[in-house]
């Protein structure tokens, strides 16, 4: 099956008519009959309204349902208030539910056609994100970064499609990558509950992935959309082949996006890039026709391949050595290479005052000067964005161990260099306090 992305529409991000009929839902009556018998099953009796609530439609599509259901004598009347039918199964309803729960035990909100969902991803898509340049430093300012490198970023950005960073380790990369998330969540997105496809359910909300907003830019009428704030979703080495695909469940008997899907719209970050479970060649063969045409390839339980947008902003962070990792046709995809790499003294510097005003600490320059020459002269060490934090927290653990308030003296620096570093090398002379 192969399901053809529609080009970006005028499709307004603001509304969501709410459909009236089972026909502008796009889906089939069988589908809904289906799931309105599941959820009845699971909790006795309910009033239409309640139905329709749980099914997440409106009510006139609700009781066209019920009043098929009662035709077909699934389900009966047990009574009525405010002119509001209260049903439950019949008993041949209840045989007919608990088949249905042995094929999906699936009985949540109503799905969105896969069709509505490609629609409404191309009309949100990260390409159309209004970035300038106070937003990017906005979102960038509790960090020390070359106005250079702050204008790359905002050009990889205004791209809407990936950026690859790397660098030496301590360099802050990972956190340049999340400090991007700030930027993508001033957006409100519409997320579906649910797809359907073939029949079959894939779940996309993940209440830990998306951030509901409560009241979103306006009222909006469908309720098996979901408004949240662009999503912003972080692998590490835990990623696996995988989990890369649909997830389907064997007891449940429908699928659980995967991780590219939920991000859909958003960010997706792949941090220690060349460390994850599975071969870097492996990972970037996956994703470079995703990451070229922007459409991603799913394979349903029996070989099935379906195609789904992947409208994703990747950001791939690594210390790796590039060359080591890409070969050169993937990483002529990755159009925005920027490298994170040591320290100047005087970002090293500005770094240490900031993280003494975040812990309210004394800053002394004088015993920052003195860190400087130990770590670059004593331990061939280059500076790095890491080190001041790292040192400080040092210090910070000791005095809490000690039971005394921590205290930026010379002497609690070089007792942190100690435990921070590795020991010198032959030759030079050992941290003395």
């Amino acid at each position: 099956m192969r399901l053809h992305a529609t080009t970006q529409t005028d499709l307004g991000l603001a509304t969501i008519p709410a459909p009236q009929t089972v026909e502008e839902t796009g889906l089939g009556r069988t589908l809904l009959e289906q799931l309105a018998l599941k959820i009845l099953s699971a909790h006795g009796e309910l009033f239409v309204r309640d139905l329709a609530e749980q099914m997440c439609v409106a009510f006139p599509i609700a009781e066209e349902l019920f009043q098929r259901l009662r035709r077909d004598q699934l389900c009966e009347v047990t009574g009525m208030a405010g002119g509001v039918h209260r049903i439950a199964l019949t008993s041949q309803g209840r045989a007919r539910a608990l088949e249905l729960l042995s094929q999906s035990q699936y009985c949540g909100p109503a799905p969105v056609s896969v069709r509505d969902y490609i629609r409404r991803v191309r009309a949100q898509s990260t390409t159309a994100m209004t970035i300038h340049p106070a937003m990017v430093r906005k979102a960038l300012e509790h960090l020390v970064i070359a106005e250079d490198v702050i204008r790359q970023i905002g050009s990889a950005l205004v791209s809407g499609r990936s950026m690859f960073l790397y660098g030496s380790t301590g360099s802050g990369k990972t956190t340049v990558a999340e400090s991007l998330g700030r930027i993508f969540s001033h957006d409100q997105i519409w997320v579906p509950y649910c797809i359907e496809v073939g029949g079959q359910i894939i779940t996309i909300y993940d209440p830990l992935t998306h951030e509901r907003v409560q009241q979103g830019v306006a009222t909006y009428g469908d309720p098996r959309w979901v408004c949240c704030r662009r999503p912003h979703v972080l692998v590490g080495g835990e990623l696996t082949m995988e989990m890369l695909d649909l997830e389907f469940n064997p007891v449940s008997k429908f699928y659980s996006a995967p991780a590219q899907l939920k991000a859909n719209n958003g960010l997706l970050i792949v941090d220690d890039f060349g460390r994850q479970r599975i071969r870097p060649e492996e990972l970037l063969n996956r994703w470079v026709v995703p990451l070229d045409r922007r459409i991603d390839l799913l394979t349903l339980v029996g070989g099935t391949k379906i195609e789904i947008p992947f409208d994703v902003f990747v950001v791939f962070a690594t210390n790796l050595d590039p060359a080591s990792l890409a070969d050169a046709a993937f990483l002529r995809r990755l159009h925005m290479k920027i490298k994170l790499d040591t320290v100047t003294r005087e970002q090293f510097r500005e770094i240490f005052r900031q993280v003494c005003r975040d812990l309210e600490l004394d800053y002394d320059p004088r015993d920052v000067e003195q860190l400087m020459d130990l770590i670059v002269a004593q331990l061939s060490e280059p500076l790095r964005a890491c080190h001041p934090r790292d040192i400080i927290q040092q210090i910070c653990w000791t005095a809490r161990y000690d039971g005394k308030p921590p205290q930026l003296t010379w002497e609690a620096l070089a007792g942190a260099c100690r435990s921070y570093f590795l020991e010198p090398p032959p030759g030079h002379p050992a941290i003395s306090s």
